[in-house]
């Protein structure tokens, strides 16, 4: 019998989506394949406390007391292979071995390419995109400037840092009413979830909207709504050769797909396949998958659209690169409905990440100069 893979799967974390994670964790280990995997639990506290434990969802879940617990980390050192004890007893003091992570880290140090470099540092395979990938993903202005650049359509926006605002309020309000109008969107560039989001439909409410962004961001992007757009999501598989789920909708329950609506109230719709005139769907994939090629993501990704009924204008609204992977999680319900079930899901994105790798080992990592010049 061929020796079980050892999936280490990372949840939790130190982010405002620290909860979604959870939810999205318990699903993806409870579909892992028991014959081909062995599943190893990794959960990291709010506080950044890393537990490897059976029960760690439901510790980090239920907010248990976890001080006394025996702690274990990733070490950014090759030679290790897997988690090292920090507090141990003598029955503990062993270095569980990992042969692939599977990091479902929604947000802030999970999703941004922090946690990516420490995988890198510490040579294991890892599920999503690396660390450019993940960095520029998860960065909205960054993200939209790339886009830009490739000609994929995005709404146009005014952006600022935190300070630039709090220096020169009206400088930034004049600016974002001239150039954009009301409603607008104001987003924190670094979350997602729709975390820190608003709306704003007159001038109290930007400020407001402003305001609750700077809680969570120190820069600060604000978007030309697009009346009347249906919000349309595409997930994307693969390493050099990526491919686009169809097309799905999503019909939320409130003005606009906020956390409340996602996960909270149960009451949005889904529609899935979403329903184009022939041509529109394809190319909306073709700007999918455009877009991940473009930021150099690798392994998953789910690409968000809005789409207007009348002229059918397409806009890319943003990509996730850990996609939420709960039970009413769009990037896996896609992917089934394109032919390819959860399970099936998950067992490519483990060979992607292997495969990525092995390719990378190939390359030089060291340089033999002509002369020790160095010592001298």
């Amino acid at each position: 019998m061929p020796k079980k893979i050892r999936v280490g799967v990372v949840f939790g974390g130190r982010s405002a989506e620290h909860e979604v994670s959870l939810v999205s964790a318990a699903s993806v280990m409870a579909a892992l394949d028991r014959e081909r995997y062995e599943v190893l639990p990794i959960g990291i506290t709010p506080e950044g406390r890393w537990l490897s434990r059976a029960d760690a969802v439901k510790l980090l879940k239920d907010k248990a007391p976890v001080a006394h617990l025996p702690e274990h980390v990733l070490l950014p050192d090759p030679r290790k292979g897997g988690l090292t004890p920090i507090n141990h007893t003598s029955e503990e003091a062993f270095v569980q071995s990992i042969d692939v992570i599977f990091p479902v880290l929604h947000g802030t140090y999970g999703e941004d390419g922090a946690i990516q470099g420490l995988f890198e540092l510490a040579d294991i395979p890892y599920v999503g995109a690396g660390v450019l990938g993940s960095a520029v993903g998860m960065d909205k202005i960054v993200a939209k400037q790339l886009f830009k650049q490739a000609k994929v359509p995005v709404a146009p926006d005014v952006w600022f840092l935190a300070s630039e605002y709090a220096a020169n309020a009206k400088k930034w309000i004049s600016a974002i009413e001239r150039t954009l109008r009301y409603p607008c969107f104001v987003k924190p560039a670094n979350l997602g979830s729709s975390v820190g989001i608003s709306k704003a439909h007159n001038r109290a409410e930007l400020e407001a909207a402003i305001a609750l962004a700077c809680e969570y961001d120190r820069r600060i992007l604000v978007e030309r709504s697009i009346p009347n757009a249906r919000e349309i999501e595409v997930s994307v598989l693969g390493n050099d050769q990526p491919i686009a789920s169809v097309p799905g909708e999503v019909i939320p329950s409130n003005e606009f797909y906020d956390y409340d609506a996602k996960y909270v109230d149960g009451k949005s719709k889904i529609q899935i396949p979403a329903r184009f005139k022939s041509g529109a769907a394809k190319k909306i994939q073709a700007y999918a998958v455009q877009a991940f090629r473009v930021l150099g993501c690798e392994g998953m990704a789910r690409v968000d659209f809005l789409v207007t009924g009348k002229d059918r204008r397409i806009v890319l609204s943003e990509i996730n690169t850990i996609p939420g992977f709960t039970s009413i999680s769009m990037y896996p319900k896609l992917w089934e409905a394109s032919g390819i079930p959860y399970s099936e899901l998950l067992d490519r994105l483990v060979t992607l990440a292997i495969e990525r790798h092995a390719a990378k080992r190939k390359l030089k990592t060291v340089y033999q100069p002509k002369a020790e010049w160095y010592k001298t």
